[in-house]
């Protein structure tokens, strides 16, 4: 049987069948089956922050798994520990919970916003979200997403969620006016919505209006976060400290793994029994954490990204036709196309030898590893400017 008949007939329909089989990879390349290498710049969608298979990545799960992979968190673990202190070093954070990926950490940072709410005796205040946004596809942060299309056929949802456009300092001052509010979910840079900025005027009016009203400012970067956009968070670019910070995606190399990162004030409102996860924080989750922050520093990868994120947006712009604009933080870069070409490009690039994302008919997105060079840029970028320029950028039916 086939890959298409093998994957329709054994795996839930949650996906759409892919057309490869990957069987390895190395820094910024994958091989398929075949043996075919693909220059990748989306990187498990912005998860294999120091490329695949990173020598060190590698032997620490290994020595790991020889000596310890799980005991639960009724005992400590030197990894935890170490872990939890060296983000908090870096971050500034004063407590951290491990769990296992993005919408684990969103559904922790929810409750203890619903907790907050509790805490000031004003359990009916609402939770502020964004137009576009991307939280998760549980129950609860698939609410919190402001994008309805993920709603859909899936109700009823949780209450008391109300959602406001990015950068509309007017209807976020209208949002606090109506009701009390309990806190603000926002992404600095929204990647599923488009790989658009917040301004820093409305990140300025979150900070201001959650100041004066008591509410807790949560930052969801788990897909900014770890130094995909030029800073180890993205609200550092911003110069604000929200109470809640979420990560996971490139925190572990690509081990499943998420943190919720909090204020002393902040995580005050938990305690013993408010919430918990098997596997969160596990020796193994965590020595690959250890690893991917070693290798961070050592090779300067935050720098990297901010250097070479620059120059991928610089040349895409410079080089590639039919381009309406070109945006982001670091590495995580959405290149806008005039015509609705953006899935075709997609598959145009992966025939090639390029992997990227389609987002919708008109946004690519691009997310390599924190390793990527120069070198491998002009390389996509390459790629990209022949596929595009064949698609015919100006001819949308060719789309069909």
């Amino acid at each position: 049987m086939d890959l298409k008949g093998r994957w329709e007939t054994s795996l839930a329909p949650t996906y759409a069948t892919p057309g490869l089989v990957m069987d390895r990879g190395q820094g910024c390349h994958l091989y398929d089956a075949a043996g075919k290498r693909y220059l990748d710049f989306i990187a498990g969608i912005a998860v294999c922050s120091t490329g695949h298979s990173h020598p060190d990545v590698v032997r620490a799960i290994q020595k790991q798994a020889e000596r310890l992979i799980h005991v639960s968190n009724l005992y400590a673990t030197e990894n935890v520990l170490r872990c939890a202190e060296r983000l908090a070093a870096v971050t500034g954070y004063e407590k951290v919970f491990f769990c296992n990926s993005g919408a684990e950490a969103n559904e922790l940072a929810l409750k203890t916003v619903r907790r907050h709410a509790h805490a000031k005796g004003k359990p009916e205040a609402v939770v502020i979200a964004l137009e576009q946004s991307f939280h998760g596809r549980t129950t609860a942060t698939v609410r919190l997403t402001g994008q309805p299309k993920y709603q859909k056929d899936f109700g009823p949802l949780p209450e008391g969620i109300v959602h406001v456009p990015a950068n509309d300092v007017v209807a976020l001052e209208m949002a606090f006016a109506r009701q009390p509010v309990a806190g603000v979910f926002l992404e600095f840079v929204q990647g599923e919505g488009g790989v658009r900025a917040l301004k820093p005027e409305f990140v300025q009016a979150v900070q201001r209006l959650c100041a004066a009203n008591d509410a807790l400012l949560v930052a969801d970067e788990v897909q900014t976060g770890v130094g995909r956009t030029g800073r180890f968070l993205a609200s550092m670019h911003f110069g604000v400290r929200p109470d809640i910070t979420t990560l996971a995606k490139g925190i572990a190399s690509g081990v499943p793994m998420g943190a919720v990162l909090f204020t002393s004030r902040s995580a005050a409102l938990l305690a013993p029994g408010d919430h918990g996860c098997t596997f969160g924080g596990n020796p193994l989750a965590t020595a690959a954490a250890l690893a991917t922050l070693d290798v961070l520093q050592r090779q300067r990868l935050v720098e990297n990204a901010d250097v070479t994120g620059a120059y991928l947006r610089d040349q895409v712009k410079t080089r590639v036709p039919g381009v309406k604009e070109v945006r982001g933080l670091g590495l995580l870069v959405g290149v806008e196309l005039e015509a609705p070409i953006a899935k075709a490009v997609k598959t145009d690039a992966e025939q090639a030898g390029l992997l990227l994302n389609a987002i919708g008919d008109h946004v690519l997105r691009l997310a390599p590893p924190l390793v990527v060079t120069g070198h491998e840029v002009d390389e996509a970028v390459s790629i990209l400017e022949k596929v595009v320029s064949r698609r015919g950028p100006s001819d949308p039916s060719r789309n069909l």
